[in-house]
């Protein structure tokens, strides 16, 4: 692919704040559109199993537009079908209006010649006619979604409707308990959009300009990661997508950006928040570092004696910066920070306040501060965050 020859220069600072402003951190996000308004402004919030204050997928909306109810943020991703889940950057929530736009990677699974499970005959046919009949149902209702203990040991009746979730014919209306809920597609999405009409070149082209407009301004292999797309891919439509060629100081590759990003500088209210190590701002680690110069790494999976920064370290955006991460933890009504790293002492009222939010969306009332990278600097954060809560 020839690389065009941009058409503005942004320098480092005003491509953060680009970043900032698509991904809503900066001004006030228009509260009457709420959570939907989120997920639509956004296009894809990933999920994930793990929960510590909150599942990520209630984190994101939370950093955004502070505490709203947690009830309200499922009843606003899953009533009057207002959105599905389906595979993009991971496992996502998706806006319902970009259905017809995963018909390339729906046309994909059902031309996919082999698969990690087996499926036994007739079970499929035999899926779909029981949530026919009876759904929206869960694995288990459908017959249990294991054979055995071991998690990767799906039953027949899993593997059937993971197959038909990927196939498009089944439809992740819910989740209960973490549970995936199907139904068929053809009564959970809206008639206008249940189709497979647009060719896989319209899919991405589609796909690659609502991921640029979702980052601001990104490189090849940023808008490539939003919904997991081939580079390839992102070349082959990216001169179609609306997007437009910049350069931005210090980033070493080309870039793209949303012309209306460009048109007018970020301005308003900075939010000072906790962050999802899934949060999309910071999902992709390279990205991360380029934009805020901070290296953050999710240690879940890291045995616990080489973790650095914690199980779930959380990272603190105040400023329009990455200035600490918190290892949250909750013991009843008390908000914990196990493991707190501070960017220097500046970083302390930012990170309390963080820290006083949080604790007060969940419902502590007292938070303790166990340990800080820099142990001079713990009291003076305990003794702030006990006066914000106070």
């Amino acid at each position: 692919m020839t690389t065009p020859r941009p058409i503005a220069g942004l320098s480092a600072d005003e491509a953060r704040r680009i970043v900032l402003r698509a991904q809503g951190f900066i001004g006030t996000p228009d509260r009457r559109s709420g959570v939907r308004g989120i997920l639509r402004h956004l296009g894809a919030i990933q999920l994930d199993t793990i929960s510590v204050l909150a599942r990520s997928h209630e984190l994101v909306p939370y950093a955004r537009l502070g505490a709203v109810g947690r009830r309200a943020v499922e009843d606003a991703y899953w009533q009057d079908t207002h959105s599905f889940e389906y595979w993009s950057h991971a496992a996502c929530i998706l806006p319902i209006e970009e259905w017809p736009h995963f018909a390339f990677r729906r046309r994909a699974y059902r031309n996919r010649p082999h698969w990690n499970h087996d499926l036994p005959d007739g079970v499929y046919d035999q899926v779909i006619k029981q949530l026919r009949s009876e759904g929206p149902l869960t694995a288990t209702e459908l017959g249990g979604a294991k054979k055995t203990n071991d998690w990767w040991d799906w039953s027949g009746s899993k593997v059937a409707v993971e197959r038909a979730l990927m196939y498009g014919e089944v439809v992740c209306v819910e989740r209960r308990g973490w549970k995936r809920v199907y139904d068929l597609a053809e009564r959970a999405v809206p008639d206008d959009l249940l189709h497979d009409e647009l060719d896989d070149t319209e899919c991405l082209r589609r796909l690659v300009g609502l991921a640029g407009r979702s980052l601001g301004v990104g490189t090849r292999a940023d808008i490539a990661d939003y919904h997991r797309l081939k580079g390839e891919q992102v070349d082959a439509v990216i001169a179609e997508s609306g997007l437009v060629p910049v350069s931005v100081e210090g980033w070493g590759k080309p870039a793209w950006a949303d012309p209306a990003a460009l048109e007018t500088p970020p301005r308003g209210r900075h939010r000072t928040t906790l962050l999802s190590p899934f949060d999309s701002l910071i999902w992709e680690r390279a990205r991360t570092e380029r934009i805020f110069g901070f290296t953050h790494r999710l240690e879940a999976y890291v045995p616990k004696q080489k973790r650095v920064h914690g199980y779930f370290a959380m990272p603190v955006l105040a400023g329009g910066r990455l200035v600490g991460r918190v290892d949250p933890a909750r013991e009843g009504r008390t908000l914990v920070a196990k493991q707190v790293t501070l960017d220097g002492p500046k970083a302390v009222p930012a990170v309390a306040q963080a820290l006083a939010e949080a604790a007060t969306w969940v419902d502590c009332t007292d938070a303790r501060v166990e340990r800080v990278d820099t142990p001079e600097l713990r009291d003076p954060l305990a003794q702030e965050l006990a006066r914000l809560l106070g």
